[in-house]
């Protein structure tokens, strides 16, 4: 807590269908002295993309939903739109393994803030477009998890909290566990801090289903345990254990280095010896994590009301105390660190080396984009036509900007620059804008995202890039 600087910190764990620790620590509000306990609710960030996924798993079980059609059947009138490749391809699974081609996107949405989530039907509109081709490769999405549970809600006739409520939650005993944080509980969640214990005001987002759920470590652990087939009298079986070992096995490799992506889980085969299936969150004033080692029998979860906890780390500690093969393992890692990649400079491959025309297509409108990629590293973004050299001709042009942190890896170019995607949503403050070209056919193509990180205005909204030599 000290290292981290956080407020509070809830855990527990359990093996072989036995709980073995849960405890809070520290003020779940500082501001009106609410000690943290295993009971406490804590924003669980992207832990609710297995908890989405399950809910979703319920309706694949009774055949309202079926993994291998266009998640398009499900939507109404906005659909996803196929610019880099087929729509039909993005199909319910490969939303739910972040494989669909959707781009990558975050967006928060403060208490007192005039601007408010739009309907999912406008985040579609303006954000549902496929920056790669349906199974093509891996990209990590929010927009996904908000469009399953939209899925949810149009499957089901109810709101994807009552859903969620009705069908998971309370089957499976989980009374401290709710999307958002209704009125009446209030007083029993964790308030979320910055880096200087400072309240966060609350937020929202354009995609709950990613990002919304809050639970307490009691019910969070016993949400674990279920998906380990421990049936705790309390709990009906929601699912069928052929659904969870689907949710479990691998369909996507090297999602996150070794690591692989299920249907909202994330699996690692070697975890110091052992099989683990994980997910994690972390938002400003969140950081958590949910680990289970199937062939062991063990869940472990931390929560923490703070962004800079590092609650994997804890939870590699507790493990290791059930674990002493695991400790063991973890003990000699850390005397021996592996020492940290060293980044080398950019040198362009022949391939790269050229101007690159097109388009940069936004959700207002496109404009011409280009690449300009030197032999020596040096990259130029140019967003629009160059302005001219006429005051008035160049007002509001942007001017050709350089592109830092340029990569090329596994026939992707990658890099970040200054400039200015002009949508209300984006333009609303200063940003940076992430590439991530994938060449295909002698096409580079993909996603130009407008990120920003001014306190406390946090996004990644995606444009589409298609540029030619």
């Amino acid at each position: 807590m000290q290292r981290g600087n956080v407020a509070a910190i809830s855990v527990a764990a359990a093996k072989d269908g036995k709980i073995l620790w849960e405890e809070g620590f520290g003020w779940a509000n500082r501001e009106r002295m609410i000690p943290a306990t295993a009971n406490t609710m804590f924003s669980l960030a992207s832990i609710s993309k297995p908890i989405t996924a399950t809910g979703l798993m319920i309706l694949v079980e009774r055949g309202q939903v079926a993994l291998d059609r266009p998640i398009n059947d499900y939507l109404g009138i906005t659909k996803l739109t196929g610019l880099a490749g087929d729509a039909r391809g993005a199909t319910v699974a490969r939303v739910l393994s972040h494989t669909a081609g959707l781009p990558l996107h975050y967006q928060f949405f403060y208490a007192g803030d005039p601007i408010q989530p739009p309907t999912m039907d406008e985040t579609i509109a303006r954000y549902g477009n496929l920056v790669s081709a349906p199974g093509e490769t891996f990209r990590y999405s929010n927009l996904g998890y908000g469009i399953i549970d939209y899925v949810i809600s149009r499957v089901s006739r109810r709101s994807y909290a009552d859903f969620m409520r009705n069908e998971v939650f309370l089957p499976l005993g989980m009374t401290r566990t709710s999307v958002d944080v209704p009125a009446g509980m209030a007083d029993g969640a964790a308030e979320r801090y910055d880096l200087h214990q400072r309240p966060v005001p609350f937020y929202r987002f354009d995609h709950a289903g990613a990002s919304a759920v809050y639970s307490s470590a009691h019910d969070l652990i016993r949400f674990g345990m279920f998906h380990l087939k421990n049936r705790l009298p309390e709990q009906r079986a929601i699912l069928s254990d052929s659904s969870l070992d689907r949710m479990k096995a691998p369909l996507t490799l090297n999602a996150f280095g070794a690591a692989a992506y299920g249907l909202g889980w994330i699996i690692t085969q070697d975890d110091h010896g052992y099989l683990l299936v994980e997910h994690s969150g972390g938002m400003p004033g969140v950081a958590t994590e949910l680990k289970l080692y199937p062939t062991e029998n063990l869940a472990v979860t931390v929560l923490t009301d703070g962004a800079f906890a590092n609650p994997g780390a804890i939870a590699d500690e507790i493990t290791g105390v059930v674990l002493p093969k695991y400790g063991k393992a973890l003990a000699d890692e850390r005397a021996s660190p592996a020492k940290p990649e060293e980044r080398k400079p950019f040198v362009a491959p022949a391939q790269l080396v050229g101007t690159w025309k097109g388009t940069l297509r936004t959700w207002r409108k496109t404009v011409p984009f280009s690449l300009t990629i030197e032999q020596d590293g040096d990259v130029h973004a140019q967003i629009g036509d160059p302005p001219t050299g006429d005051f008035f001709g160049g007002f509001g042009k942007q001017l050709p900007a350089l592109v830092s942190l340029a990569d090329w890896k596994d026939g992707v170019f990658s890099g970040r620059f200054t400039g200015t995607i002009e949508t209300p949503d984006a333009a609303r403050v200063p940003h940076t804008i992430a590439l991530e070209l994938r060449l295909v056919d002698g096409v580079l193509r993909g996603q130009a995202n407008a990120e920003s990180g001014v306190d406390p205005v946090y996004f990644s909204l995606a444009s589409y890039v298609e540029v030619r030599k």
